[in-house]
């Protein structure tokens, strides 16, 4: 209770905190949905807003206040599971690097600066086109977290080659510590921070990515997501036809989602940092 009360009192976590809470709840709505998300027709087209339909209707025949508990709930989905599995592999390759040195450090260093520098959106998108007739959440999440964990695994082993030069790395190896005992006692505090702050920002990064190849028509267009519903609002030139209820609800639900995501990772890591949660919160 203590760790929440120090929290709120930052603003950006408040915020990000309420608009998360509202996202889990659409997405938790979408279970009780009267409409089958696959489904076309199912109501009358290109409704305004009303209070039968809260958010109106599209050019498909969905309900648009429905639609959005899905793709809000399946955008979560692949953006959790991607930068989860991210994390494990970056921590892994960090981490062993870092400590091991040596031949291992050359080789695994080698493979993530190869990622780094290869055009990544070029890859993602042959790879969606090689594999798009089995494009579903899962498969889409692991293929973004196959290389979404670069960039992180680098940073993370610049951590443990400073702490790898202090003193309580010495004195452990010498009082006869184990390698994984001192990685998980001694490093992981110290890697925590950052692990939290890589994981909220490689799930905007998946959202974005996921976004993006869904407006290029490389998923599955009959699984709803916050990307698939913005393409269908283009496709059917929602901006040109005045059908702002349909165009607008992907984009502002992406901002705020962004907003919170970003912001929640910005508070979390500066309080999981001692020197700035005694100058926030106070010693």
């Amino acid at each position: 209770m203590n760790v929440l009360r120090d929290l709120f009192k930052d603003y950006r976590f408040a915020f990000s905190f309420c608009v998360l809470v509202v996202l889990l709840i659409m997405a938790c709505l979408s279970f009780f949905a009267p409409y089958d998300p696959s489904l076309w027709g199912v109501v009358p087209r290109d409704m305004h807003p009303s209070l039968k339909y809260l958010l109106g209707t599209d050019s498909n025949g969905q309900d648009i206040f429905w639609m959005s508990t899905f793709a809000v709930r399946n955008s979560l989905f692949i953006a959790l599971i991607a930068a989860t599995v991210s994390r494990v592999i970056a921590i892994l390759v960090g981490m062993v690097a870092g400590y091991v040195g040596g031949t291992t450090d050359r080789v695994l260093m080698f493979v993530t600066d190869s990622l780094l520098v290869i055009p990544l959106f070029l890859i993602m998108v042959m790879l969606s086109m090689l594999v798009r007739e089995y494009m579903n959440l899962l498969v889409l999440a692991l293929l973004l977290a196959a290389f979404g964990w670069a960039w992180d695994a680098r940073v993370i082993r610049s951590l443990i080659l400073s702490l790898r030069e202090r003193e309580f790395t010495n004195t452990a190896i010498l009082s006869g510590t184990g390698t994984i005992p001192l990685v998980l006692n001694e490093y992981m505090p110290f890697a925590t921070p950052l692990v939290f702050s890589t994981l909220i920002n490689n799930m905007s990064w998946a959202i974005g990515l996921e976004m993006t190849l869904a407006i290029l028509g490389l998923v599955k267009m009959s699984i709803p997501t916050l990307g698939t519903m913005l393409y269908w609002a283009i496709n059917y030139q929602a901006i040109l036809l005045g059908r702002w209820w349909w165009v607008l609800t992907p984009v502002i639900l992406s901002i705020f989602l962004f907003v919170a995501l970003y912001w929640l990772s910005v508070s979390i890591s500066e309080y999981m940092d001692p020197r700035t949660r005694i100058q926030r919160v106070g010693a």
